[in-house]
């Protein structure tokens, strides 16, 4: 996969913070970041999917839960 350059310019007391949260899980700022668009990226695309769902399938019909 191709990588592209990306820059951010923030404050000092964001990048502390994201700093410290990318240490807590020994990972570096760049992949935290990453990995945080990633799964805010999966959290919309999976709403949308839920979303188109109980359209299709109507209102209170989540999956998991049976009718009547």
């Amino acid at each position: 996969m191709a990588s592209t350059v990306l820059s951010l310019r923030m404050d000092e007391e964001l990048l502390a913070r994201l700093r410290k949260h990318a240490a807590k899980r020994g990972m570096s700022v760049q992949d935290y970041v990453v990995r945080t668009l990633m799964r805010d990226d999966f959290d919309e695309r999976f709403k949308a999917a839920v979303d188109e769902t109980e359209r299709f399938y109507g209102p209170g019909c989540r999956p998991g839960r049976g009718r009547g």
